[in-house]
């Protein structure tokens, strides 16, 4: 009896003694469907900081101790937590619903891009932005270049406009009508629908369109994390600055092969006061919503249809002589993907979408008004699509092929009743009709192949070739643009190619990105029609040239990250060689059009010069003090060159950093975040910029979950009232000559309620 006693008491000894002991756990992860190895699945003990990644294989070691919890991530497969009961694991994960929206996978390096970021946004949980360019704010590497409070979107490093590829979910896209660029895309979507933002910074992929500085690509939320039944939530918002109020619903079904999600936002924003107390011009409502359909025939097949609807009213824009009584625009779009159609095709998807913009433009109270009453009714028609097959030779090679076509089309006039000319008021008001766009399209086919080869464990090389066949026309010239370029205009025919290689270096917690690109863009529409409109900063009139040149950016970029327990950090570095820029300059042989008596007296038309540059970085460190205190922190700067002028590039982002304190726990949080932006002296004088000061905002917020289904966000933006304007802002142009700018909200108030079911 004593013998078994003695037993016993050791076995308990033992047990106690293992309970309380790290060991070092083997395990490895298959897919439940194939038992095919998973790679690049994250293992986080929820019970220390230790976290690791399976390779290859699907094995992984970490730290733990029994009854640990361990939680596997995968971002294509379910979450999943297991507890630690022996060394020895064999975890199996189920698939997710087959996704189409997003570009990058962060968790296969056999699928992700090279020099690409995913971003969560977390703004949105106290705040309601004004706008979809607001998220960027707060971004590494990227500015905001405003025209009003409606009216906002990015600038990446020197990037701009035509110069960024701008889509939604993977590929669809909405194309401002209005020249002076009132209506983005930024300002056709549902902010609060945005889950996350992709970026790839640089001409480094191939595959989703013509990509000449970067691939923006907004996510909106989809049904990866819910359960199947009916869910859905409502969100009330208040700002005091402006008295602005903001409501957004959804409702969601899901079920075992069709799904649906309907969401809807109203938004009613006054003018808002800077630090200083000025009032600024920046009124709008805004009425939203989106509908998702998705059919899974199978587990290995989605089908999905989307169609949204923006309403925009009362539109003020204080960077712009115009204001807008509406803009209005649809977005319909059909997705399809499958897996596994045979050992060789890995997958097929087929995406197609069409949209429309209705934008009107108004002078009404505005100063100019009593000389002339000028109304601009535009039109944009943007639609295209994708088709892509992704082959698998074998467990190390990828290859990526497909179509893809972007055909935009533009129309709309100006008409103007002209009261007072040359100082005299007339008897009876003259009429002119003004061709804004004459017109005008460009259509885009592209086809492209990609390769990812898995050279080793640690190493894997990318590559890929593109090739776009650019069509550009205008059907409808005014006679003076015409007889400029001699009386007749040809259409344009291009072909352009690009390609891209990059060599990834990955181990443990580490990695390096060496990747070298080759992106063409073809000249906007504004850039080859426009016909003396005034689309910049500076006070002249633009004039198209049918005969541009595609622009042409040859980049390299080295990128490093690095994860310890606690810290982590990473930068980039970059430059760009740019063949056949296109900007503006003054021409002496063209003379104003409207109001020949104004100065400048004469218009600028867009050209190419033989090359820029630029170059720079971004970097970041982030440190978890704590399982739920953590601070981030981030620097960037660009330095662009005008080297036929020998002057820098306009409109910048000066360099920007960021720092923030965030502490979390389940049921409540507070965040102190703050933004410091230097001056910007490098400022081009063709361009009539003008320097800018250096400025820091703090903003805090604090959020609590007083129940399950309830949050309750509220935060002070812009704590200690400053006032400053972004470099890149458009000037104010209600104000005298260039004198003025455009002041970002003093200290703002807000309150934000969240109720899910």
């Amino acid at each position: 009896m004593k013998n078994y006693i003695l037993i016993l008491l050791i076995m308990v000894l033992s047990t106690v003694r293992l309970l309380g002991q790290q060991l070092t756990v083997k395990g490895k992860i298959i897919d439940a469907n194939n038992n095919k190895p998973i790679e690049e699945a994250s293992i986080q003990n929820k019970n220390t900081t230790q976290f690791t990644t399976s390779n290859k294989d699907g094995s992984f070691e970490i730290i733990a101790s029994i009854n640990d919890v361990l939680v596997i991530n995968h971002v294509s497969f379910i979450t999943k937590e297991i507890m630690v009961v022996s060394e020895k694991l064999f975890i199996t994960l189920e698939d997710k619903l087959i996704n189409l929206d997003n570009i990058i996978v962060e968790a296969d390096v056999l699928r992700d891009l090279s020099q690409s970021t995913v971003i969560v946004e977390n703004i949105k949980s106290t705040t309601q932005p004004r706008n979809v360019g607001d998220l960027f704010r707060d971004i590494k590497g990227f500015g905001i270049q405003k025209r009003g409070a409606y009216a906002s979107e990015p600038i990446f490093r020197a990037f701009k406009y035509e110069q960024l590829n701008i889509q939604l979910d993977g590929g669809m896209k909405i194309v401002n009508a209005c020249p002076n660029r009132m209506d983005p895309i930024t300002t056709h979507i549902i902010s609060d629908e945005i889950d996350r933002i992709e970026v790839v910074r640089g001409p480094f992929t191939v595959r989703f369109g013509q990509n000449f500085g970067g691939i923006i690509n907004l996510v909106s939320k989809n049904l990866n994390s819910v359960s199947n039944g009916i869910h859905g939530s409502i969100d009330a918002g208040y700002e005091t600055n402006g008295q602005n109020i903001s409501t957004t619903g959804n409702i969601i079904f899901k079920g075992e092969k069709l799904d649906l999600s309907l969401n809807g936002e109203y938004r009613d924003y006054d003018d808002y006061k800077d630090g200083n107390g000025t009032e600024v011009p920046s009124s709008f409502r805004t009425t939203d919503y989106s509908v998702k359909l998705g059919y899974n025939p199978t587990e290995k097949q989605r089908l999905q249809l989307s169609w949204r609807q923006s309403f925009g009213r009362d539109i003020d824009h204080a960077g712009l002589p115009m204001d807008s009584p509406y803009d209005d625009s649809f977005l319909a779009g059909i997705d399809y993907k499958i897996y596994e159609l045979s050992p060789l095709v890995n997958s097929f998807s087929i995406k197609g979408f069409y949209s429309e913009v209705d934008h009107l433009m108004t002078n009404d109270n505005r100063p100019s008004f009593n000389a002339t009453e000028a109304s601009s009714n535009v039109f944009s028609t943007t639609y295209g699509g994708k088709t892509e097959f992704v082959l698998s030779p074998n467990n190390n090679l990828f290859i990526f092929t497909g179509l893809d076509a972007n055909l935009i089309e533009r129309d709309g006039d100006r008409i103007r009743t002209v009261k007072i000319m040359n100082g005299n008021t007339l008897p009876t008001p003259k009429v002119f009709t003004d061709k804004i766009w004459q017109d005008s399209e460009v259509y885009d086919f592209g086809v492209f192949i990609e390769g990812k080869y898995r050279l080793s464990n640690k190493y894997t090389l990318t590559a890929g070739l593109r090739s776009d066949f650019v069509h550009a026309a205008i059907n409808d010239p005014e006679e003076d643009f015409l007889q400029f370029y001699g009386g007749t205009i040809d259409d344009a025919n291009e072909t352009n190619f690009s390609g891209n290689v990059s060599v990834k270096y990955k181990e443990n917690n580490s990695q390096i990105q060496l990747a070298l690109g080759r992106g063409v863009r073809t000249a906007s529409m504004i850039e080859r029609f426009v016909n003396h409109f005034s689309v910049g900063v500076d006070p002249y009139e633009y004039v198209g040239n049918p005969n541009l040149d595609p622009e042409i950016n040859n980049q390299i970029e080295l990128s490093f990250n690095k994860k310890y327990s606690q810290i982590e950090f990473g930068a980039s570095v970059f430059y760009s060689y740019i063949q056949d820029y296109i900007l503006p300059i003054v021409d002496e042989n063209i003379p104003r059009k409207f109001m020949p008596t104004a100065q400048p007296s004469v218009a600028k038309r867009f050209v190419n010069i033989d090359e820029a540059t630029q170059a720079g970085f971004e970097f970041y460190w982030n440190y978890k003090i704590t399982d739920h205190f953590k601070f981030s922190s981030d620097i960037s700067y660009t330095y662009a060159q005008n080297e036929e002028y020998n002057e820098p590039l306009a409109q910048i982002t000066p360099m920007t950093a960021h720092a923030a304190l965030k502490y979390q726990k389940s049921n409540y949080w507070l965040n102190l975040n703050s933004r410091f932006v230097a001056a910007q002296n490098r400022i081009s004088e063709s361009f009539m910029e003008t320097a800018s000061e250096d400025f820091a905002t703090f903003d805090f917020s604090i959020g609590v979950k007083p129940i399950k289904n309830l949050t309750i966000g509220a935060s002070v933006l812009n704590i200690f009232d400053e006032a400053y304007y972004e470099h890149l802002n458009f000037s104010y142009n209600n104000s005298n000559f260039l004198s003025g700018r455009i002041f970002e909200p003093g200290r703002n108030f807000t309150v934000k309620v969240n109720y899910q079911f």
